[in-house]
């Protein structure tokens, strides 16, 4: 391989790694998180009106407390998974 060659594989590779450092990054952000449980919330808070549901703002809340709950246990549950798994 010529010089030239490995240079253009290595920007790939730094290309890939920065794209694959920015997926993660916004798969853990809060913003991420913010927008679904809005989504999650507005979803069955809509849904509790279309069906006339007493309280449907209210409960409306229990999804979205599950998902966000979830985001906070997972991450842990994650790293013992491939502790115990990998190492």
């Amino acid at each position: 391989m010529d010089e030239l060659h490995i240079t253009k594989q290595l920007e790939l590779i730094r290309e890939r790694n920065a794209r694959v450092e920015a997926d993660k990054s916004w798969e853990q952000s809060w913003t991420r998180r913010a927008c679904v449980g809005f989504i999650t919330y507005a979803t069955s808070a809509s849904w509790l009106f279309l069906i006339d549901d007493n309280y449907p703002l209210l409960k409306a809340f229990v999804p979205l407390a599950g998902y966000i709950l979830s985001t906070l246990t997972l991450p842990p549950l994650k790293k013992w998974w491939i502790n115990k798994k990998f190492y």
